[in-house]
């Protein structure tokens, strides 16, 4: 992508129409949720963005999407590397002692009370503190320390002083951040991006919505518990009578607590079908405030892809992101036991490299290791419409997704999918509670990390047109009845109007504010 001059940072920026706030995503790592994200501003041209990057630290980045001419300010927010502030303040002492009882609830499964109170005081002392006092001062130290042996009394302090650094590092980085000005704050995850739009609606007062593609704690969770630095000296077992706290709960409460916080402050949160409700709903979502909203595509454009009718090899594809929840091994599997009853099958994996060179090379290993170099192709990132007119049928064998873009996609150009038992994949695949008359399967579903259940179905896909055919004709009818992008916009612009037209309600440092409003999204 050639160069681009990037949107001007905060607070110099002029006021937008909308912030959107992303996490590990927009507009530097390629994927659904980005993809969505820059199909969303471009859908609203004549509203104005702001983009709020919320990076792992303040290293170089390339743009994985040219930003379209209405996002005019973008700001930067650097999770392991706040902001510095001054080395050292009068009354460090005080104020850590007062900013430690919150940070201990944040821990133990608090939520937009305990934000509130941290935000209050650290603007009270805005100018001086920053991650030399934060967390590089004698003073937090101390702090630590006496966090570690009421939450963990147990726990190596070594391995909770750099667990608990990491986690306060991203939630001082967010708390520190210039805040744009802007009508309307979007959030597309809970998680740190939560927690700036919980901050953003206690210090500005203006209304905040929440889009979750999937669930941030469950996404977490599954990182986490696969985290082997995290847990080297931990109780890993899973025993029914396991009692003791360790750094794991320690780091699910408090992802739950920023999730919480978000779900408080949001006026409206959306999601993209009705199972991802009941998990909002357990962890503490006012069910008067959700929504769905699927993700939709471009029919029209999709729907015209050629399908390709020259001589060629039976072909299946992994449409995605190069990463462990992805689940590729399981795919390469797949392909190797598919081989055995068709010898020419190629297995295309169609997504970016660079996100997890780790993965890449284990997923590469076990292509060698299987003799399957023939047979698997990594492509990379590639324009999807010029591959999916030569491909029969896609593979998803994610192990955590929500309302994935790449079976809408594939489906309207009319390819079946085989995906796992994730997220909205069976409504997608199997049809919707509401679909009347029922269109028929779109593909299969299979169990988590079976290749031997994926590798059958993508066979009865290949040998089997007459079934091919009847399914590529249910998922593309499906998509064109409920998953058209031009509907999707439609609704998300009339939230947009309906929140920008919102008056400014009193601010957290408003001596009428009081927590309950932000709560309950009363004017």
């Amino acid at each position: 992508m050639p160069a681009q001059t990037l949107p001007p940072e905060a607070p110099h920026a002029p006021s937008a129409d909308v912030c959107l706030l992303m996490e590990g995503s927009y507009p530097y790592v390629a994927g659904g949720v980005s993809t969505w994200t820059h199909d969303l501003i471009k859908a609203h041209a004549d509203l104005t963005f702001h983009v709020v990057a919320l990076v792992a630290d303040r290293s170089a980045r390339t743009l994985a999407y040219e930003l379209p001419p209405n996002v005019t300010g973008m700001t930067h927010v650097y999770l392991q590397d706040p902001n510095p502030g001054r080395r050292w303040m009068p009354g460090t002492g005080r104020f850590l002692a007062a900013l430690e009882s919150p940070l201990r609830r944040l821990q133990q499964g608090g939520g937009l009370e305990e934000v509130a109170e941290i935000a209050r005081l650290i603007a009270a002392k805005k100018g001086w503190v920053g991650r030399h006092i934060l967390l590089n001062s004698e003073e937090s130290f101390e702090m630590v320390v006496r966090m570690c042996r009421s939450a963990l009394p147990d726990a190596s302090f070594l391995e909770y002083f750099w667990g608990t650094r990491a986690l306060m590092s991203g939630l001082f980085a967010t708390m520190l951040a210039p805040m744009p000005a802007c009508k309307v704050y979007h959030a597309i995850s809970t998680g740190y991006a939560g927690l700036f739009a919980a901050r953003a609606k206690l210090e500005n007062g203006r209304p905040a919505l929440l889009t979750e593609h999937g669930i941030y704690t469950n996404e977490r969770r599954i990182e986490i518990l696969m985290a082997e630095w995290l847990f080297e000296g931990a109780d890993t077992s899973l025993a029914l009578d396991k009692k003791k706290r360790d750094l794991r709960d320690l780091w699910l409460d408090t992802f739950a607590s920023y999730s919480k916080a978000c779900y408080d402050a949001c006026d409206r949160i959306f999601t993209l079908y009705g199972g991802n409700q009941e998990f909002q709903r357990r962890q503490g979502a006012d069910p008067a405030k959700l929504m769905v909203v699927p993700n939709g595509i471009d029919y029209a454009g999709y729907s015209k892809v050629v399908r390709d009718t020259a001589d060629r090899p039976p072909t299946i594809a992994l449409i995605g992101r190069v990463v462990p929840i992805k689940d590729v091994k399981t795919y390469i599997r797949a392909a190797g036991i598919l081989r055995e009853d068709i010898p020419d099958v190629k297995a295309m994996i169609l997504g970016p490299l660079e996100e997890d060179s780790g993965y890449v090379e284990e997923c590469r290993t076990i292509v060698k290791h299987l003799g399957l170099e023939d047979t698997v192709i990594f492509a990379g990132r590639v324009k999807l419409t010029d591959w999916l007119g030569r491909v029969d049928a896609i593979a998803l064998t994610s192990v955590s997704e929500a309302q994935p873009l790449v079976i809408l996609e594939a489906g309207a150009s009319g390819v079946p999918t085989v995906a796992t038992d994730v997220g909205s994949c069976s409504e997608l695949l199997l049809g919707r509670p509401d679909e009347i008359p029922p269109l028929g399967p779109g593909g299969a579903v299979t169990p988590l990390a079976s290749p031997l259940e994926t590798a059958r179905e993508l066979r009865s896909l290949l040998l089997d047109r007459p079934w091919r055919d009847r399914c590529a004709a249910a998922i593309a009818k499906r998509v064109a009845r409920y998953y058209d992008k031009v509907e999707i916009d439609r609704i998300y612009r009339a939230i947009y109007d309906e929140h920008i037209a919102m008056p400014t309600r009193p601010t957290l440092f408003d001596p009428t504010h009081h927590l309950g409003s932000v709560r309950s999204g009363a004017a």
